[in-house]
């Protein structure tokens, strides 16, 4: 199924199978998609904004430099997925599964991974301390 570049803002995807799909560019902002099963789709550079995926199943799904800003993934799946360059500021991944995920260069800040697995877990990520006189030099960890 080629959804790519489909503006799916806010539309309500609740439990739908959509393994294997090309959603690549996207806009499912504020998109319903708790309990769907989007297992090996293409999600390269998809915007998820406050998107509700609670539950679903994104086992070796590709979200390459998605947008999951304040997105809710609690209880996902989300195993061997790629993650790389994702904004997932704000997100919420509460007990949510990422063994063997790739989260090179995701943006994780503000996020909450309470009780997340990250066995396995791919991420290399910079550091910029900020302070009253301003930043410090970024160094990549």
């Amino acid at each position: 199924m080629d959804l790519g570049g489909a503006d799916l803002s806010g539309a309500d995807l609740t439990g739908a199978t959509l393994s294997g799909a090309n959603l690549s560019g996207a806009n499912l902002t504020r998109a319903d998609l708790h309990r769907a099963t989007l297992t090996g789709a293409t999600l390269t550079g998809a915007d998820l904004t406050q998107a509700d995926l609670t539950g679903a199943t994104l086992t070796g799904a590709t979200l390459h430099r998605a947008n999951l800003t304040s997105a809710v993934l609690s209880d996902a799946d989300l195993t061997g997925a790629t993650l790389s360059n994702a904004n997932m500021y704000s997100a919420y991944l509460t007990s949510t599964n990422l063994d063997r995920a790739d989260l090179t260069d995701a943006n994780l800040a503000d996020a909450d991974l309470t009780g997340a697995s990250l066995t396995g877990v791919t991420w290399w990520f910079t550091v910029c301390p900020n302070n009253k006189r301003g930043p410090y030099p970024c160094t990549l960890r």
